[in-house]
């Protein structure tokens, strides 16, 4: 899918006219590797070949990756794993992709794999004794009520537009970001999908701990999950022309 997006939405003739001599792209999300590199690897080899087949080979770039986690990530790990050889320079950057983390107008490609669903935070009305969303008892949204829900959505929503805006600035004029992301389908319930059994599976288990007292209820709280599995295609492809004017 990345490479059909590549293929068809990928403006090299946009980006040749202002790409002096370096490729631009930025893997949010990174964790500390090896799938990181074979996806960047992947994405090269493609852009490679497009350069080629319009005929550009002449004006063919450098390529850049910037490898982007939270700074508590394992850099040192990341970096010793990379291939002496490689087609691209790499850079880390730490720090959330929910804020600005490139100048404008830097990016010609930006990916992220199974990243977004994590949120910036717990939502705060999670904490609240005294709101509807108070999760007691509970790790995540399965099985929670309609509020702890709007609440998960609502952060989401916030984190994802904030995401979007921020890498909109980024990104050049004809470059071309693609998401991948954990989802459900629309109309299934929210407690049917593996993944949301596990955390009820989780919750339960960690009640019973607080029961027996080898943990407390006040440690648990800490282990509010910030996961959001939105009912939303699990491939996004923006193309730039769309997101922001030249």
């Amino acid at each position: 899918m990345i490479d059909d997006a590549i293929a068809k939405k990928l403006d090299l003739k946009q980006i040749s006219s202002t790409v002096e001599t370096t490729f631009c792209i930025a893997d949010l999300g990174c964790s500390v590797g090896p799938n990181t590199f074979t996806a960047m690897q992947n994405i090269i080899d493609v852009v490679q070949q497009k350069y080629e087949s319009q005929d550009l080979a002449t004006h063919m770039p450098e390529f850049q990756v910037f490898f982007n986690d939270h700074s508590s990530n394992d850099f040192n790990t990341l970096f010793s794993s990379l291939l002496p050889e490689r087609p691209y320079f790499a850079t880390g950057v730490p720090g959330s992709f929910y804020g600005w983390l490139f100048p404008e107008s830097c990016l010609h490609f930006v990916h992220s794999s199974y990243a977004l669903q994590w949120l910036s935070k717990v939502p705060e009305e999670l904490l609240n004794k005294n709101s509807l969303a108070w999760n007691k008892g509970r790790v995540h949204y399965t099985s929670a009520p309609d509020e702890v829900v709007d609440a998960y959505t609502a952060q989401f929503a916030k984190d994802l537009t904030t995401f979007l805006d921020t890498r909109a600035k980024e990104l050049v004029v004809g470059g071309l970001m693609v998401l991948i992301m954990s989802g459900v389908p629309n109309r299934i319930p929210r407690s049917s999908g593996p993944v949301e059994m596990m955390f009820d599976f989780l919750g339960l288990s960690l009640m019973d701990m607080a029961k027996e007292e080898t943990a407390q209820p006040a440690e648990l709280r800490c282990l509010l999950t910030e996961i959001m599995m939105a009912s939303k295609p699990l491939l996004w492809v923006k193309n730039l022309k769309k997101m922001r004017k030249p």
